[in-house]
């Protein structure tokens, strides 16, 4: 069980996570790319990884002890469905990880559904190029949002806080997995995303075409989209000729730090949200 020392050093545990997968995949991109860079790391990276920096730091002030502090609490007062149902930890664990990963589908769909939360989450589509750093690139106001809704399903189901450390250390990793720039075999990409979102999956809902960007919502396991209609096997002009991001803010200036944040409040919604008409075809 996870325990009170463990919880001290869940920080620990996630940064080490966070660095060792970082390396691997910005090393993989380097050796084996899938498609030329539009933008310069140098333009790119600073801001990328300083609203990462701003997030980490925003959610250890705010929420201290964030999911798997929720789940030990849970289980201590007995709160949620694990908890009320008595379910075996054994049964417990993987269910917790499966059950979580389709909130943060449904979540994901939402932020494309309502133009409110578009408008935070499209920060995160902006991105004019598609490698490891854009896994982590979001809105702070979106990940207070996300962290919110997280929280509320830990209360609502109950589980091993080690299943909710385990399932926040997949996000991450496959987040920054499935945003690499990395070439994968076709063979080995078909078989493999039955199992996983791949970047070769992903990349298509980083397509500027708003149908496109409305699919493969998922982040970490690849059966929501094949089971709710929402998967696209390919991107309509090839992985080559697509081009990423969305129609506004492409500009180089647009991808500095300053610029991202603010970006909610700048212009209109245009067709991306699920809502527009535009986008039903």
């Amino acid at each position: 069980m996870m325990t009170e020392t463990a919880l001290a050093n869940e920080p620990a545990i996630r940064l080490g996570f966070f660095l060792g997968v970082f390396a691997v995949m910005a090393l993989w991109e380097v050796l084996m790319p899938r498609r030329r860079r539009a933008v310069s790391r140098w333009v790119r990276w600073p801001s990328n990884l300083g609203v990462v920096a701003l997030n980490t730091v925003l959610l250890r002030v705010l929420t201290p002890t964030a999911a798997v502090g929720m789940a030990l609490l849970a289980g201590e007062r007995g709160w949620g469905l694990f908890n009320i149902a008595a379910v075996p930890y054994g049964l417990a664990v993987p269910l917790t990880v499966v059950l979580l990963d389709l909130a943060i589908y449904l979540q994901h769909i939402m932020f494309h559904a309502v133009p409110a939360l578009w408008r935070l989450h499209r920060m995160h589509h902006a991105d004019l190029d598609f490698d490891v750093t854009t896994g982590a690139r979001f809105h702070p106001i979106e990940i207070l949002l996300s962290m919110a809704i997280k929280l509320a399903v830990v209360a609502a189901l109950g589980p091993p806080a080690v299943a909710v450390l385990i399932f926040e250390i997949l996000l991450n990793a496959t987040a920054m997995f499935n945003h690499g720039n990395v070439r994968i075999p076709e063979g080995i990409d078909r078989v493999l995303r039955w199992f996983v979102v791949t970047p070769e999956m992903h990349r298509v809902h980083h397509s500027v075409i708003p149908r496109e960007t409305n699919s493969n919502f998922g982040f970490n396991l690849p059966w929501w989209d094949r089971l709710l209609g929402t998967y696209r096997a390919q991107p309509a002009d090839g992985h080559e000729g697509m081009t990423i991001g969305i129609a506004q803010f492409r500009t180089p200036r647009d991808l500095w730090l300053d610029l991202m944040l603010v970006q909610p409040f700048r212009g209109g919604t245009g067709d991306y949200p699920i809502s527009r008409r535009d986008d039903a075809a």
